[in-house]
């Protein structure tokens, strides 16, 4: 009897220890899942972070490509590019659980689809900015032509007009200088003697020109003595930055014929020497000659 129940106890020992046994090792799998589940979830986590910090890294490159082009949306493009490198930093810092990585998705995935419609503006940018060079290019091609033609027309207009200037410019001839000694009856007797000369008579051609303007022409008439003294009224005219000191003026109307001009420049005391006469048509000097008196 006592026997009976020695076995009666062991075997519930034993059934305890069955029991023990099977609950330890349905706690020792659980454990084991458990582990393997959240190193499933590390991996999967950790896996996740390098993705989408290699889709950020992607993102931002691009955005330095377009920022390079130096478009007119540079400023736009630069702060686009401001927000993903501060979500790189923010996803650089995060510890990378399930619900971070979810959020950063969901933040990378806004940020490419801004990308993406600024990337297709640009396009659109660069198809309008190449018509429109085009279109310069053509203007510019036409107004090359114009200037060229212009400046042909410009140049062969100044040709014309020198060639017209110079062909209208009169020309003076046949200077001619004699001394004279004035008798009392008012005759003039020719001299080579300057103590015997009272007047010095000045005379020239202006020559025929069709294509000259008519009109009233005023030439001035200089003397120089052998002393290098200007003879008769010494005024003087300006004409432009130069001045002239004359002996006298002459005025002629002028119709396209040839004109013969003369005229009289009394003195005394004429001195011996070479003597100089000039005519000028305002500040030009159109003749000269030279005469000497004994």
């Amino acid at each position: 009897m006592e026997n009976q129940k020695s076995n009666s106890n062991l075997k519930a020992v034993i059934a305890i220890l069955a029991v023990l046994l099977i609950g330890s090792l349905v706690y020792i799998f659980k454990m084991t899942s458990d582990a393997k589940s959240l190193q499933t979830e590390l991996t999967k986590t950790s896996s996740d972070k390098e993705s989408v910090m290699k889709d950020l890294e992607a993102l931002k490159a691009t955005y330095d490509a377009a920022i390079a082009e130096n478009t007119s949306m540079s400023d736009e493009l630069i702060a686009e590019r401001e927000k993903v490198v501060n979500l790189m930093a923010e996803l650089k810092k995060s510890k990378g659980d399930a619900a971070s990585m979810a959020k950063y998705k969901n933040q990378y995935f806004a940020l490419e689809n801004k990308m993406k419609g600024m990337m297709a503006e640009i396009e659109t940018l660069k198809k309008d900015n190449t018509t429109l060079t085009t279109q310069r290019d053509s203007t510019v091609m036409v107004l090359g032509e114009a200037k060229k033609y212009n400046e042909v027309l410009v140049g062969q207009n100044e040709e014309l007009s020198k060639t017209v200037e110079i062909a209208s410019k009169l020309n003076v001839s046949n200077l001619k200088t004699a001394a004279y000694k004035l008798r009392s009856s008012g005759k003039q007797i020719e001299t080579e003697k300057a103590r015997k000369a009272d007047i010095l008579k000045i005379s020239f051609r202006i020559d025929e020109n069709k294509v000259a303007k008519q009109g009233d022409k005023v030439y001035y008439v200089q003397v120089i003595d052998s002393k290098n003294n200007v003879l008769g009224e010494k005024k003087t005219e300006s004409f432009g930055e130069n001045s002239l000191t004359y002996s006298f003026a002459s005025t002629v109307k002028y119709e396209n014929k040839s004109v013969e001009v003369s005229q009289d420049l009394p003195g005394t005391n004429f001195e011996k020497g070479l003597y100089f006469v000039n005519v000028f048509d305002k500040g030009e000097l159109v003749s000269k000659s030279s005469f000497s008196l004994k």
